[in-house]
């Protein structure tokens, strides 16, 4: 089976790594990808979002799955695309139709939809640009902090969390005046959930599911969970508070009605549901959906798979999900992200990247990183990410900051705390 997949991203270089193991691959194409891409496959100069460029590659090169990484061509249709106007009736695609990735598009979509299906949830309230006096008359009926999202896509940027009303109103009005560009044109108000977050994942094929190993990423930029939010400083799995007794009240009252009501609405719907979930004295909200896997998530839940990926994905694309059990390796693994400095705000590129080829005890999943005269540059805000295993977590962490220490590049910062607030439960 030949095999496209679209994206540039550590967690694209982490699904292709799995994706390589399997016997039923026969060739591997990833577009555009990144700097160690030309490692796992036939690298493609193609956008993601040129749909008639990929339609062509998969024509060109006899392509029988294509597996979207990132949610942007998901939204932007490239399902639809190409299995109507380009009419690929026999093509596998892992990943939702437009209807489907609204799920992910619009937050104000999908609280309508775990409303709809009586999915637990924070409750919230949706204003367009001309209610920005309603917005700021809501605000006043919720109590601090105050949470303001925009409805779309900002690429991980459009929710924010103040703890006054003032800045709260400041934020909504910075919002409504484009902000977020269009994103925000839209702005859904929460309640506030103090909790613990936790990643859940699982692969549907819009009636049935299997669920993947959980994780918990760590957004914000400096240790102690302070400072901006970034696309993720790491991860770990699995998730020491995320145990039998919680896993089983997220399959009944999240997981279950989210795939059945998937059915009911009746889109297609191939690929990853990713459940942001916040533990509230141990019981699960959704915070978000995404149609895809998170990133740096996919790189410490995808190695934790035994099972063959590609297997999975051809099920998942036959409507046989329910033949599936998939195998997990039960030891622990963390995931820490190489970032380059000032990340997530103004970075600099092209500084060579010293010390990867040596390393020989655990992952490397190439993000940020770019091959420019055969030398590997950064590339990117996040640049590589480590991933080891270990009985536990601590001994999981010492191995990827040990690795973390081999590697160079100017101004490399990482987070030394990835996993440390697990140690107690672990």
């Amino acid at each position: 089976m030949n095999v496209l997949v679209l994206g540039s991203g550590g967690r694209e270089n982490a699904l292709c790594w799995k994706i390589r193991q399997s016997r039923k691959l026969k060739q591997l194409f990833i577009a555009p990808g990144n700097g160690g891409s030309s490692d796992q496959g036939k690298v493609l100069e193609i956008s993601i979002n040129d749909f008639e460029a990929v339609a062509k590659a998969i024509l060109d090169h006899k392509i029988d799955m294509l597996v979207v990484g990132p949610e942007d061509p998901l939204v932007n249709g490239i399902y639809d695309f190409l299995k109507g106007e380009k009419a690929m009736h026999d093509l596998m695609i892992i990943g939702p139709s437009a209807a489907g990735a609204v799920l992910e598009g619009s937050k104000s979509y999908a609280k309508t939809f775990m409303n709809r299906y009586g999915i637990p949830t924070a409750g919230s309230a949706t204003f367009s640009t001309h209610e920005l006096q309603e917005a700021k008359a809501f605000l006043h009926t919720l109590q601090a902090p105050y949470v303001l999202k925009a409805d779309g896509l900002a690429a991980g940027k459009g929710v924010v969390i103040l703890d006054k009303v003032e800045e709260a109103e400041k934020e909504l009005e910075e919002m409504f005046s484009g902000k977020f560009g269009v994103a925000s044109s839209k702005v859904v108000i929460e309640e506030f959930l103090d909790g613990i977050e936790v990643s859940v994942f699982a692969i549907t094929d819009g009636k049935d599911y299997v669920i993947l190993p959980e994780a918990k990423d760590y957004k914000r930029i400096g240790e102690g969970d302070v400072g901006l939010n970034t696309g993720g400083m790491g991860a770990v799995s699995p998730v020491p508070f995320a145990d039998k007794s919680f896993m089983k009240k997220v399959e009944e009252r999240i997981i279950k009605p989210s795939i059945d009501g998937i059915a009911q609405e009746g889109f297609p719907y191939v690929g990853f549901v990713f459940f942001g979930l916040m533990s509230v004295h141990g019981e699960p909200y959704v915070i978000e959906y995404n149609v895809r896997m998170g990133d740096p998530e996919t790189e410490v839940v995808i190695p934790r798979i035994q099972s063959d990926l590609l297997d999975v994905f051809i099920k998942a694309a036959s409507g046989k999900l329910s033949e599936v059990k998939l195998e997990l390796e039960e030891s622990t693994a963390v995931t820490l992200v190489l970032v380059s400095g000032g990340y997530p705000e103004a970075y600099q590129k092209g500084k060579a990247i010293r010390g990867v080829n040596e390393v020989r005890e655990g992952l490397i999943f190439h993000a940020g990183t770019k091959l420019e005269d055969e030398e590997l540059k950064t590339n990117g805000g996040r640049v590589i990410a480590v991933t080891t295993f270990g009985r536990c977590i601590n001994q999981a962490r010492d191995k990827a900051y040990r690795i973390a220490q081999s590697i160079r590049f100017d101004s490399m910062y990482y987070r030394k705390d990835i996993g440390l607030d697990l140690l107690e439960e672990d």
